[in-house]
């Protein structure tokens, strides 16, 4: 149960723009920019590197909407999603992707500088600086739009079906029509 009356029953994060939509509007900017925005990474592995980052932080709503949001965008859907969840080490993807969700989980796990072997591994595998930064705003975004959702204990959606029909919309029109 949310630690807060909410004035929907719209689940996860939904809820809580819904409740506040002042703050609502800068934060589904930040996401448009962030994961549909222009970028040298793919809108399909930035949402991949959001899904990822909200694996870490252990916060279903946020994983499971953008693994559904990168399922729709990349070549592999839901499976290759997965995989990666499940171990970016053995999953299919390429090596600077992988590289780059390194630097995800870095980012993730302390707000301190990278270490210097995640950037050069990342270059080795072709990183450019666009995308190193890219991938630690987004990855720090995400820390931040996961404290939200968990904190407030947010509830999930009572059917499997709301993600894919999120990631319709999302994909579509982007994070102004979230809800």
């Amino acid at each position: 149960m949310p630690h807060i009356t909410l004035s929907s029953s719209l689940p996860g994060i939904s809820g809580l723009m819904a409740q506040r939509q002042d703050t609502a509007a800068p934060l589904n900017q930040l996401a448009d920019v962030l994961l549909r925005g222009p970028s040298p990474l793919s809108r399909g592995h930035r949402e991949l590197i959001a899904a990822y980052v909200s694996e870490l932080n252990e916060t279903r709503f946020c994983s499971d909407s953008h693994s559904a949001f990168a399922a729709a965008q990349l070549e592999g859907g839901a499976s290759l999603v997965a995989a990666v969840l499940r171990d970016p080490e053995t999953a299919p993807i390429p090596d600077k992707l992988r590289a780059l969700l390194r630097i995800a989980a870095e980012v993730h796990a302390a707000a301190r500088p990278l270490s210097g072997q995640v950037v050069d591994a990342a270059r080795a595998e072709g990183a450019d600086d666009t995308e190193i930064h890219d991938t630690v705003l987004i990855a720090a975004a995400f820390c931040m739009y996961n404290r939200y959702v968990n904190a407030l204990d947010t509830e999930l959606p009572t059917s499997r079906d709301y993600y894919s029909e999120a990631a319709r919309r999302i994909v579509a029109h982007g994070y102004g029509s979230a809800r």
